[in-house]
């Protein structure tokens, strides 16, 4: 069975930075598109990016509008690891972070269903 890992939250003050990692056991990330999603105290799940599979080669990357040009995802098939830069972290971006996989797309991504997923990073954000 597959485990996704996060790791990287903390607590960072407004205008910080902080960046979350994925990795996975017993598998290569490199079959999965990966997402990373949030949930704030009190709302919805919300998804916020996510990158296609490794062996696709496409290299695609998607950024809802909440995050874009302040988060930046990336993936390193040597380290099997995906990564989360996040920066210019504001209150609102208080959460907990998920990665998630799924297996099923051959190229590109969204942020729809998702079928394996990591236990979530907590990130606060406060002065």
């Amino acid at each position: 069975q597959v485990h996704l890992v996060e790791s990287g939250g903390g607590f960072v003050q407004p205008g910080g930075s902080l960046r979350l990692s994925c990795t996975a056991s017993g598998t290569s990330l490199d079959v999965f598109a990966i997402g990373w999603f949030r949930r704030a105290p009190g709302k919805e799940r919300e998804g916020l990016s996510c990158i296609s599979r490794g062996d696709a080669g496409d290299g695609f990357t998607h950024y809802t509008d909440s995050v874009k040009g302040r988060f930046t995802i990336s993936r390193d098939s040597a380290k099997n690891m995906v990564y989360l830069q996040m920066n210019n972290l504001q209150p609102e971006d208080t959460a907990v972070y998920y990665c998630a996989g799924r297996n099923n797309t051959i190229s590109g991504c969204n942020l729809g269903w998702y079928g394996t997923w990591g236990q979530g990073t907590r990130v606060t954000v406060s002065s």
